[in-house]
């Protein structure tokens, strides 16, 4: 069966200290990183970006792609149909709401969180722990670029 289903997302990191810290979102029992299904006529970077304006209220110019636009794919989930893509940008805010998507008429995540690394690996599932763990080899192995 093949992927039929794209969605894109990003790790939002904040600078806190010495460290960062990375952005979670709840959906039912499940942690994961902003995303959302790319739609049509959309890179799967405009979708990212979308996304965690519509799930978290950061807009576009709060986010900064120190790292470019390296990204990471998830192995397919959801029976072979969805495939994830993940990017990696700064947040110059850590300033989040939760909007309601008119759609749904409540909320797409019932809870968020900033947490350190090693929370976020608690946290995550093994599908997504994957993307923290390729995230991790970027921070550790890109240049940060200013932007």
């Amino acid at each position: 069966m093949a992927v039929k289903i794209l969605s894109a997302g990003i790790v939002v990191l904040s600078s806190y200290r010495d460290y960062y810290r990375y952005l979670l979102l709840r959906a039912y029992n499940y942690w994961d990183f902003p995303k959302g299904v790319v739609e049509p006529g959309e890179t799967p970077l405009q979708a990212a970006v979308r996304e965690v304006r519509e799930e978290t209220d950061i807009q576009d110019g709060d986010l900064h792609f120190r790292w470019g636009d390296v990204y990471c794919e998830t192995q397919p989930y959801n029976h072979g149909r969805k495939m994830a893509r993940y990017y990696i940008a700064e947040a110059s805010t850590t300033l989040i709401s939760l909007p309601v998507n008119p759609s749904l008429g409540r909320p797409e995540h019932s809870d968020y969180r900033w947490v350190s690394r090693a929370a976020a690996w608690r946290l995550l599932t093994p599908r997504v722990r994957a993307v923290l763990g390729w995230a991790d080899e970027v921070l550790r192995n890109v240049p940060a670029q200013q932007n």
